[in-house]
């Protein structure tokens, strides 16, 4: 119990964090060319197998770079974010692409939507944040449709100091935002599931069972709703 509420006060905490000019600087950084055409690339591979109209949910999309690719692959995407500024940014961002997204203020463990809603749920860089992970990971599960998969990148905890050195160059930031995105990488370390912590809790949610892959300083999840 003590640990659960560790987790959601610091959650809460970052919460408060990722607002105003902090959100917006965050959004700036996520949007170099260097990112903007790994994300292009990143929604494609997500989607690759899903028939275009199917409908994606994106949980904590930040300022929503992912959601609007998805979107403009053909998909209907709805995202949820904690964060009331990125909220803002997110819906700026898709109107100036021009592109269909819905998103939404909430708690990633209190999804605002019906059951067996969504074909694909993706939470990339988030799921380490939450404050109630096992609630997030039941709420997923209970969102989806048969069959269909929720699909978690974030930070592995195994990850080596020159992991990240990699991560940030591939970044293509300046020398000042490099050393400024390293430096929360490092803290943020601490606070990621490796693979066997993400099992194990996996293990006690409604998907039972989780896949994993590393890469870099990811953990690339998929967890699939088994039809009954």
């Amino acid at each position: 119990m003590k640990d659960t509420h560790t987790r959601e006060a610091r959650t809460n905490t970052q919460a408060r964090q990722m607002e105003g000019r902090m959100a917006r600087w965050y959004a700036r950084q996520r949007a170099s060319a260097a990112q903007l055409a790994e994300t292009r690339e990143f929604a494609a591979r997500l989607t690759g197998v899903l028939p275009r109209g199917a409908d994606i949910l994106e949980v904590a999309p930040g300022p929503g770079y992912l959601a609007v690719e998805m979107a403009r692959l053909g998909y209907r995407v709805s995202g949820l974010d904690s964060s009331h500024s990125f909220v803002e940014i997110a819906s700026e961002n898709a109107r100036k692409a021009g592109a269909d997204v819905t998103f939404h203020h909430g708690d990633a463990a209190e999804l605002p939507f019906g059951d067996e809603t969504f074909d694909l749920v993706v939470c990339a860089a988030a799921f380490k944040n939450f404050g109630r992970p096992l609630d997030a990971l039941n709420e997923m599960h209970r969102v989806l449709r048969p069959g269909a998969t929720a699909f978690i990148n974030d930070m592995n905890r195994a990850s080596s100091p020159e992991d990240i050195d990699e991560e940030v160059r591939r970044m293509g930031l300046n020398a000042v935002n490099s050393f400024m995105t390293k430096v929360p990488l490092v803290w943020l370390r601490r606070r990621a599931y490796s693979p066997a912590l993400f099992r194990r809790l996996a293990a006690q949610s409604a998907f039972r069972t989780c896949e994993i892959q590393t890469e870099g300083i990811s953990l690339n999840i998929v967890l699939t709703k088994h039809e009954e």
